[in-house]
Order: structure tokens, then sequence, then C-alpha cells
């Protein structure tokens, strides 16, 4: 492994870290009336005692202001046919236009998730150019069929 020294530091640790696969996940709150959203892949369990989640959250991004307020999120694990739900929650726009949800726990749940997890901010940190939300589960569940869609070097996949 080799990296040239006249290579910017913060793109080289990106291309990097993009061999790590992981899941991806739209990030879902409130602001006002206004459901929000974004893709995510920046997520993991923290711990089971008590049951407790983290998601990193860009602090340029205005769903980081929505969550911090809302004071809860939620977490839809988008299933291996969802790169289109993927791509429309990264992207401009009204995001939730055409999208089936509920919102019976205080934040919007994408129908179409294979798992969802609804959280109380317990805790906010910083995290360089980030912020990092560890979120206490207040719902979770998931589907009992569902593979999940990946995210690895810059593109989608699927576990083979």
């Amino acid at each position: 492994m080799t990296t040239s020294p006249a290579v910017d530091p913060a793109l080289a640790f990106r291309a990097t870290m993009s061999r790590l696969p992981s899941g991806v996940s739209v990030i879902t709150t409130r602001f006002g009336d206004a459901p929000i959203g974004m893709t995510a892949s920046a997520v993991t369990a923290l711990s089971l005692d008590p049951v407790q989640l983290l998601v990193c959250v860009g602090n340029h991004l205005f769903t980081k202001r929505a969550i911090a307020q809302h004071g809860r999120f939620g977490v839809n694990v988008l299933g291996e046919d969802s790169q289109e739900l993927a791509k429309r929650f990264a992207a401009k726009g009204d995001r939730f236009a055409g999208v089936d949800y509920d919102e019976d726990h205080g934040v919007p749940m994408l129908r179409d998730a294979i798992a969802g997890v609804v959280c109380e901010v317990a805790g906010e940190l910083p995290g360089g150019d980030h912020t990092i939300f560890v979120g206490s589960a207040r719902q979770f569940g998931h589907r009992s069929a569902g593979r999940p869609l990946l995210h690895f070097c810059g593109e989608f996949g699927r576990i083979a």
C-alpha cells in the first residue's frame, strides 16, 4: 500500500475507506411540518444495554440541524432493490415526493425499508466535519425476508 505525498490526504483517506463495504440507510426526522431525510452509510449499533446506535451526519447538512432540533430520528435500512431510494435521498429536491412512509412514532419511516429503528437523541458528539448522534432506540423491527443494499467504492451492490 502506497500513497503519493502529492495526494490530498482527505481524498486518499476517502478512497481508502471506500473499500470498507457498508449498509445503506436513510436517516429521517422532521423539521416543523416537513419530513426530512438523507442517505447514510455511517450507521452502526453501539450498545445493547441500553439499546443504542449511532449515526454520523455532515455538519453542513440541513438534516443535522433538523435532528438536533426535533430530538428524534429514524434509521431506515434499505434493501438490495432500493437503489433508487438511496439516490433520491442523496439528491436535492423533495425527497419524500411519491415515497410511502408512516409516522406513527414521530418521525417518517419508509415502508419499503427492510428494517427500521426510531431513536431519541441521547447524545451529540463532535466528529470533525460530522456530528455523531447517539440514539436511544425506542421502536425497532425488521422484515423476515430481505437482503441489504451495500455501498462499496462509490457503487451500490448486493451480497452474492
